[in-house]
């Protein structure tokens, strides 16, 4: 039997309390879309067959972008129809702590340009509304 290791291109959170990725949810639609954006360039997630459905809608978004990104993910940006009044806002964020994810901010979809895709946008917004890890900020040598 041959063992052998795997490790990520950068290798893993050294500290499990660091900050995960932000993805963008948009749930105003029929099916589910989850998208992660890097240098402000979004892409929508798939899922493996067979797991479209998810039982719980956030944790199911979760789970499709810590699987397709091989890494936590910890905050989101959720689109809906519309923006939700605050005590639905309230809801929607306590659901969404339960399924390990902060909510950044709800966008409903007229909130971005015509042209947008609504999952792209809020992936990207969840960029740039994300917490940051301390590594990220440690200048480098220089």
């Amino acid at each position: 039997m041959k063992l052998f290791q795997i490790e990520e291109p950068e290798g893993g959170p050294s500290d499990p309390n660091e900050p995960g990725a932000a993805i963008g949810i948009d749930a105003a639609g029929a099916r589910v879309e989850v998208a992660f954006s890097v240098g402000g360039n979004a892409v929508i997630l798939g899922d493996r067959p067979g797991f479209e459905q998810a039982q719980e809608l956030l944790e199911g978004a979760r789970m499709r972008a810590e699987r397709a990104l091989a890494r936590p993910v910890t905050h989101a940006v959720v689109v809906l129809a519309a923006a939700p009044a605050a005590a639905d806002a309230g809801r929607l964020r306590q659901a969404a702590e339960q399924a390990g994810l902060e909510v950044l901010r709800f966008a409903g979809r007229t909130e971005f340009s015509a042209g947008a895709t609504p999952v792209l946008a809020a992936a990207a917004l969840a960029e740039d509304l994300a917490p940051r890890s301390e590594l990220a900020t440690v200048p480098g040598p220089g």
